[in-house]
């Protein structure tokens, strides 16, 4: 980094943000007197807010600093997910997912995924099994947020990393404990922007340290004879070409990395909650430009710099950049941008930074604690009537103490692995399930239960059984059968969601064909003006807003 650490300067960078966001916190708090207010902020949240607070809760320290890492290594062939985020993640999701979910969950009364699908299907086990694999599962997603803000802030300022950890969960504890959904958006929607100014600094930067577009990809290119015997064994053609098709490298770029997270956001309990926040579909609408920029600069430019990143440590070190990152993916980011940038935009990349990480993590330590008080308990027979937020804020405790565990037990170069397997797994356990409940009225009860127990069954099989980057750290297919994974090649590289999402999605068009449908009182109220082309106002509400 360039010079010593300027504390002065960054105490008063770090004294405004944390200033702003509390600020913004306490206002969201004020509006926060009813469990509805705490889970989907009175579905009152306007369209550019929650556009915004999704784009940044989407996009994390995870995608920043594990993608762009993972981009250092595979290269631009990871431009693909940019394209589905945009596609799938946004246009697709706000367009024919958005409201349906809205008006529906509206209709049935529900404020949480996993209560959307167990009132849609009407079953207590839908609800009570995904609010358990959302509080399970999802702390490994949120631990590796975290380790992503940890590593950049350890390595910017020199600082032990679990310090670096204890501050950023006390603040994201308090802040979605206090808050709730609308402090949560409104602090999403500030720091969104911050983020967007330092992603766009950092790509124009980037280009201009490589020798811009045209000389930096060709440096790129020609980079391409320096790709290790193993990585090239591995179908590593360069980092401007795609990996050789069929390949190890091939088959974790598409099925894991591309295709795991770029269809497995549609799925997102943190995501899928937000378009229960806004008051009506034009609200959608309006949010898709927004979303859609943001999302492009966030994950385009950290797809580029992880790339162009080898040419600059190359040409000043000799070395590629996982070389130089001392073969820890996660840390090529943070030593790039340490090596590069001065002192000044260093401490603001730090925020931009932290407030990427607290932004996803503030979503899902609240989606942990709704799960927790909303779907869980209840479901189980615990009466949390009476004081329904104290639940939500004990869920809040739970869910930061096990993320912290997780970002302290997870080994190196795991953030893009982990966001892909939690992805991943959602997608196979509710997407069926999910587009089901809003597009075909046929669907029944016990075809969704099927679907699913067995998306979620199958998908973490193969991920404790097949999968060869988490079967081999788990142990537990060598534990039991004596072999690390029970398949061969290429069992061991094509990702779990594959197959779990195929098997999710058969059982419960099958089943459905073969038990009994739902009443038509029920389909009728759950459908009641849901429809792509619909524009009709919920009960007080105004359309035109």
């Amino acid at each position: 980094m360039g010079g010593e650490i300027n504390i002065p300067l960054l105490a008063i960078i770090l004294l405004l943000f944390l200033g702003i966001v509390t600020y913004l916190t306490y206002l969201g708090s004020l509006k926060t007197k009813s469990q509805e207010d705490y889970m989907v902020g009175g579905r009152q949240i306007p369209g550019w807010i929650m556009a915004l607070s999704y784009a940044s809760t989407f996009i994390s320290t995870s995608a920043i600093v594990g993608f762009g890492g993972a981009a250092g290594v595979f290269g631009f062939s990871l431009m693909w997910l940019s394209f589905l985020n945009i596609l799938v993640g946004i246009f697709v999701a706000f367009v024919f997912m958005g409201g349906p979910i809205r008006r529906m969950s509206s209709n049935l009364g529900a404020n949480t995924l996993a209560s959307f699908l167990g009132a849609r299907y009407d079953s207590k086990f839908i609800t009570w099994f995904t609010g358990l694999m959302i509080f399970i599962f999802m702390p490994a997603y949120t631990g590796v947020v975290l380790i992503g803000g940890g590593r950049f802030i350890q390595e910017s300022l020199k600082i032990d990393y679990n310090i670096a950890l204890l501050i950023l969960v006390i603040l994201v504890a308090l802040y979605v404990g206090w808050g709730g959904m609308r402090g949560v958006m409104y602090a999403d929607a500030f720091m969104c922007g911050i983020m967007l100014l330092g992603m766009i600094f950092l790509l124009f930067k980037t280009y201009s340290i490589v020798g811009g577009v045209i000389g930096g990809h060709q440096a790129l290119t020609d980079l391409a004879g320096q790709v290790p015997e193993n990585m090239a064994a591995a179908g590593h053609l360069g980092w401007t070409s795609m990996p050789a098709a069929g390949s190890p490298y091939w088959w974790t770029v598409i099925s894991t990395i591309v295709m795991g997270v770029g269809i497995g956001v549609l799925a997102q309990p943190q995501l899928t909650l937000r378009f229960m926040t806004v008051p009506n579909r034009r609200a959608l609408n309006r949010a898709i430009v927004t979303g859609g920029l943001c999302i492009f600069f966030f994950t385009g430019t950290a797809f580029m710099v992880g790339p162009l990143s080898n040419v600059f440590f190359h040409d000043t070190t000799g070395q590629i950049a996982i070389a130089a990152a001392q073969g820890n993916t996660d840390m090529i980011i943070p030593a790039f941008i340490n090596a590069v940038m001065p002192t000044a935009f260093i401490y603001l990349f730090m925020i931009t930074l932290i407030a990427a990480c607290l932004t996803t993590v503030l979503g899902l330590i609240h989606v942990q604690s709704i799960a927790f008080s909303r779907d869980m308990l209840p479901e189980w027979g615990v009466k949390t009537a009476k004081s329904p937020l104290l639940y939500s804020r004990i869920g809040v405790a739970i869910g930061a103490v096990a993320a912290v565990i997780m970002a302290y037990i997870l080994p190196i170069s795991i953030i893009a692995r982990a966001t892909a397997f939690w992805f991943g797994i959602c997608a196979a356990g509710l997407l069926p399930a999910l587009l089901g409940a809003i597009f075909w009225k046929r669907v029944t009860k016990k075809a969704a239960v099927w679907s699913v127990a067995l998306g979620y069954g199958v998908a973490i099989f193969g991920f404790v059984f097949l999968h060869a980057s988490e079967s081999k750290p788990f142990g537990i297919s060598q534990l039991l059968f004596g072999k690390e994974s029970l398949l061969p090649y290429p069992w061991t590289v094509v990702d779990p969601l594959f197959y779990s999402i195929v098997v999710s999605a058969v059982a419960l068009v099958a089943i459905s064909y073969f038990t009994p449908q739902f009443s038509k009182d029920h389909v009728d109220k759950c459908f009641t003006g849901v429809g792509i082309g619909q524009q009709s106002a919920l009960p007080g509400e105004n359309v035109k807003a």
